[in-house]
């Protein structure tokens, strides 16, 4: 079996609300730009994976994908991962920890194919189903808030996540009005994204605990180790970085090795993709870490993350990014929990996600080779 072409189709979507996640990333919408990338093999096995998210267009990555990726893998044997991984991280300076994402998961595709298995049962499942959170937008009001936390709870989904509006003492206010809303007992985490001074994400850390939130979630910049190290130290909730934190799935050793982090964080975009999860969450399950595994920024990389997910002890959760039309493309029968909360694993060979080709045909912007 042989790698004989590698090719991205750029294709529109349209129609994404006006959603915030941070002051990151601005308010976004209208329309953005995904890319199918397909690896073909001269027995006809096709792996895919989309590249782009509703914020980051896929052209920004695209021909550095087809440039600098795609002559590293072509007439290889795209099951010997290992090899190839270690050429395609390697160029790293000249690509993006996306671009190199979406090839590893369309070798990982192909190869779970080849098996006739499911991605997760072709790793090794610890799982065939997982508890689903719903992640908020930053909403207009701390009522907003609570009662959407409500509405997901009352639907049976395991947990919610408040984004805030950022500005700590206004955060405090979401965070009580959705603990007097959901109950005690109800599972709620709140994601700062890396907005707080140290003094600040002391405080909110504190409100929160008392509380009785899950994790604590972003308060610092994601390049503060130290202020980091100082906050574990501070703090008795668990705290979680290094979704951003800078370099890609070898730049988790100063995080454990500091002890500046109760969990480790990352996805198959923003990491490099599910080569790296893997390494990454099997090291963290030696030192009794989790790796709670972020959402993938498009709807194919969510269903490569649930593959990595069902396939390792140490992660609690899927994470569904709300709203669901700012996240969720191209794919003819998304991801939902079922009634009682919970996303199955595909059973599908390979990744097992239907996608809905005669859209991306329809939204064509081009093709490169």
């Amino acid at each position: 079996m042989k790698i004989d072409d590698v090719t991205l189709t750029l294709f529109r979507w349209e129609g994404i609300p006006a959603t915030r996640y941070n002051e990151h990333s601005g308010d976004f919408g209208g329309e953005s730009q995904l890319g199918l990338l397909k690896v073909r093999t001269d027995d006809g096995i096709e792996g895919h994976a989309f590249l782009g998210s509703s914020m980051f267009s896929a052209d920004q990555d695209g021909l550095s994908l087809i440039k600098n990726l795609k002559p590293l893998i072509m007439g290889e044997d795209p099951r010997d991962r290992e090899k190839l991984y270690d050429r395609i991280w390697h160029k790293h300076r000249f690509t993006t920890l996306r671009a190199i994402g979406a090839v590893d998961i369309a070798l990982w595709d192909i190869a779970a194919q080849a098996a006739g298995m499911p991605l997760y049962k072709y790793l090794g499942a610890y799982r065939d189903k997982v508890p689903a959170y719903a992640s908020s937008a930053v909403l207009p009001s701390a009522a907003a808030y609570a009662e959407e936390a409500v509405a997901f709870r009352d639907a049976g989904w395991a947990a919610y996540k408040i984004h805030p509006p950022t500005r700590w003492r206004e955060d405090i206010k979401v965070c009580r009005a959705v603990r007097d809303a959901v109950g005690d007992d109800y599972t709620i985490m709140l994601d700062s994204t890396w907005s707080y001074t140290y003094e600040h994400a002391v405080r909110v850390g504190r409100a929160i605990e008392e509380m009785g939130f899950y994790w604590y979630e972003d308060p610092l910049e994601d390049d503060d180790l130290y202020g980091w190290i100082k906050l574990r130290e501070k703090l008795d909730i668990p705290v979680m970085a290094t979704e951003y934190s800078p370099g890609g799935f070898t730049n988790y050793v100063p995080w454990i090795i500091n002890k500046a982090t109760d969990y480790l964080r990352g996805d198959v975009a923003v990491k490099g993709g599910i080569t790296a999860l893997l390494k990454t969450a099997h090291l963290a399950e030696a030192f009794g870490m989790n790796y709670e595994v972020h959402h993938g920024g498009n709807s194919l990389n969510n269903w490569a993350n649930l593959h990595v997910i069902l396939a390792i002890r140490n992660c609690q959760f899927f994470e569904v990014l709300l709203p669901a039309d700012s996240q969720k493309y191209g794919i003819v029968a998304d991801i939902d929990p079922d009634a009682d909360g919970f996303v199955h694993g595909p059973s599908a060979p390979g990744l097992g996600a239907e996608i809905d080709f005669g859209l991306i045909e329809r939204m064509k912007v081009a093709t490169l080779r």
